[in-house]
């Protein structure tokens, strides 16, 4: 008798992930994924029972995905900062379908952002505080120096990803730097 094949639960993920990034949200469904699996649909069905609960798994899978590729092993706070920024942005240049996934109202649940959620989550605070040792600012000024360079750089993000902004990563890069720094010397006083 024939070995059974069993699809797990992460390679439904990983393939539901893949189609994310290359064809968009909108070119999944049940049988597109069977298809690129190789699968029958039981599989899928059984592990997500429909397309809502498959969209509420694949939108935690993809922000950990997202979290993985932002991560930065630097204990510059700034530098660190940098990193996440640039991880942002290359998305939208690079991966613009799971940028649209995940910011811009396509996952599930998608409840718009408030400034407390920019940058005031619990993780981020100690790279608050010690932005805030590095510039000189206190916690209050480096927070809304945080909040404004994520804005600046969301709206530019967004900008590439929707296809209305082109410019080389060099480039935009330059102008967040540039913005982050403008931030700093405005909460200085400057």
């Amino acid at each position: 008798m024939a070995r059974k094949v069993i699809i797990t639960r992460e390679v439904i993920l990983e393939s539901a992930l893949q189609m994310l990034i290359e064809e968009g949200f909108a070119s999944i469904t049940v049988y597109s994924l069977a298809k690129r699996i190789g699968c029958s649909t039981q599989p899928i069905v059984w592990q997500f029972e429909n397309m809502e609960g498959l969209r509420d798994a694949l939108s935690e899978y993809a922000k950990e995905y997202a979290a993985k590729k932002a991560s930065s092993r630097s204990k510059d706070a700034a530098e660190a900062f940098r990193h996440m920024g640039k991880a942002y942005i290359r998305m939208a240049m690079k991966e613009p379908n799971l940028f649209r996934f995940l910011y811009l109202g396509e996952r599930p649940k998608n409840e718009p952002y408030s400034i407390k959620d920019i940058a005031g989550a619990a993780e981020e605070r100690e790279l608050v505080a010690k932005i805030a040792k590095q510039t000189g600012l206190d916690e209050v000024k480096a927070m809304r120096c945080v909040q404004n360079t994520i804005l600046y750089s969301h709206g530019i993000a967004t900008m590439i990803a929707t296809g209305v902004f082109k410019a080389s990563e060099k480039d935009v890069m330059a102008m967040i730097d540039y913005a982050s720094e403008s931030f700093v010397l405005k909460e200085r006083g400057n």
